[in-house]
């Protein structure tokens, strides 16, 4: 994963909030295949993973995100 969140973190660690460092943390806990599938937009995020910080992390990765942060495709 860290093609995916290296580049994010080396843009976004310096002006995350403690909030959002630990939320960061709690994304990186789940496992590497639904990663994978919710930043690339193949599979919805679960609602507990659906917030401002995981939208900015897909958003990153010039991935589009309709309303609730899914994928429009």
């Amino acid at each position: 994963m860290d093609f995916i969140f290296g580049r994010f973190t080396d843009e976004w660690i310096d002006r995350m909030s403690d909030t959002e460092l630990d939320e960061f943390e709690r994304i990186l806990d789940a496992g590497d295949t639904e990663l994978f599938l919710w930043v690339a937009g193949q599979m919805p995020v679960p609602a507990e993973y659906d917030t401002e910080l995981f939208r900015r992390i897909r958003a990153f990765h010039g991935v589009p995100a309709g309303p609730g942060g899914q994928d429009l495709t």
